[in-house]
């Protein structure tokens, strides 16, 4: 079904910043890009999939099932996102918030051309009718001057599309006392509670912004994605869950600390994050959530927590990250293990259900992509999933921009502390905004 070519680059870095480039031709966009962060479960420093020959868009009735069969019909390379509103398909819940950005709830596409590149070894992948235009792509890819970036139209100047937080400071700190209130009854043991800034009547030139983004962050899980009208620009540093024959790798974040440009203290920060009573117990809480979701789809005994609260650093953030691994039961669809785990539980709270009801009271917006996943499955039914944080997300056609932070309300929550670290969180978002 795919022609296959291999070649060895000379210099990697810059095909790389070529390819982004060409792609901008197309309708259809995905590019995942690891920025050669050092991850031990990585499989491509970056992969680019453009043009759609076949395609599913949907909202959330029956998403799971339907995207099941796409992905065993096609039994090819397919790339899309999952939208934290899916959970309404997994459980009897709704989503009746503000909702600017009008994303459907699925989007999954066939690529016409796909490349993947580890080290300096690109592999084109081509459907068989389109195999005459592998070289002819090659070198016009090679020769693209990366100096001559084009910016597009300049960004709106007037005054409406400024950014704003879609409620105050104020009810903020009142919205976490409330959260807190359930966790005091017993309601909740932790929730991810999680508010908007968004922009109307904003026109952004999307590929120069997520270079912007990914030049203050440089996370593992970068993403790119243009179905349309709709934008994904990602910073994200966390992985959701990979498949990898049968073995299921999710490793959920919770825990964040700044970093600093002083070495000494930077390192007594990072020390301190990974010591601090609060963000142990919200990451163990995390932790706890996510080997329950996998046991559902495991072979008995096979849930391991493989690394517990270790802290990574990032560009812009320390963060505390841990690592649980699982066996896929024998006769589980690949897409039954995304349905079973979602949404996943760094973005949800523990007991899971609850949580999510009472997210959905408190917040002001519809999520949408935000706090879904975006990432792609194999001809083989493997599969590798971002969390979407850290991320922009525009809809061109209504000039609406838009990008939501949040983070873990447990007991031990400060409404003050939460404010500053919804703030650190969409620095990087707003400095590539403004």
């Amino acid at each position: 079904m795919r022609t296959k070519l291999t070649y060895t680059l000379e210099k990697p870095l810059k095909f790389k910043q070529q390819l982004l480039q060409w792609s901008k031709q197309f309708e259809e966009i995905a590019w995942l890009d690891s920025n050669n962060y050092h991850q031990e479960h990585g499989e491509f420093d970056a992969l680019l999939a453009v043009g759609a020959f076949t395609a599913i868009k949907t909202d959330y009735h029956q998403a799971f099932a339907t995207l099941q069969e796409y992905q065993q019909t096609t039994k090819d390379w397919i790339f899309g996102y999952l939208s934290y509103d899916l959970k309404n398909d997994v459980e009897r819940l709704s989503s009746k918030n503000h909702d600017g950005l009008d994303f459907p709830d699925l989007y999954f596409f066939q690529p016409q051309k796909l490349f993947l590149l580890k080290g300096d070894q690109l592999e084109m992948h081509y459907l068989n009718m389109l195999d005459d235009e592998i070289e002819e792509d090659f070198t016009e890819i090679s020769n693209l001057s990366i100096n001559q970036i084009e910016t597009g139209k300049p960004e709106t100047e007037n005054p409406e599309s400024k950014i704003q937080a879609r409620i105050s400071k104020e009810e903020y700190l009142q919205k976490v006392e409330k959260m807190l209130a359930y966790i005091q009854r017993g309601d909740i043991y932790e929730a991810n509670f999680c508010q908007e800034f968004f922009a109307e009547n904003r026109e952004i030139e999307p590929f120069k912004v997520f270079q912007d983004l990914n030049d203050l962050s440089g996370p593992p899980f970068a993403t790119f994605l243009k179905l349309e009208e709709h934008y994904l620009l990602s910073a994200s540093p966390e992985r959701y869950l990979k498949k990898s024959g049968s073995k299921l790798i999710s490793q959920p974040i919770k825990g964040t600390a700044r970093r600093s440009q002083n070495s000494e203290e930077d390192i007594k920060i990072a020390e301190e994050l990974s010591k601090d009573p609060k963000e142990q117990s919200e990451n163990v809480m995390i932790v706890d959530l996510v080997r329950n979701d996998l046991s559902k789809i495991a072979k008995i005994a096979s849930v391991n927590v493989d690394e517990l609260c270790k802290v990574y650093s990032f560009k812009q953030v320390h963060q505390m990250i841990s690592t649980v691994s699982a066996e896929l039961d024998d006769g589980i669809p690949p897409v039954e293990a995304l349905r079973a785990t979602f949404p996943m539980g760094s973005m949800t709270g523990a007991p899971k259900i609850s949580a999510m009801k009472i997210i959905e009271e408190l917040e002001e917006t519809k999520r949408g992509l935000y706090s879904g996943a975006v990432g792609y499955f194999t001809p083989n039914g493997d599969f590798d999933f971002n969390v979407v944080i850290r991320s922009i997300l525009y809809n061109s056609a209504k000039k609406y921009v838009s990008f939501s932070v949040g983070g873990a309300i447990t007991a031990g929550s400060k409404p003050e502390k939460e404010y500053e670290e919804c703030l650190l969180k969409a620095a990087a978002m707003r400095h590539a905004l403004e």
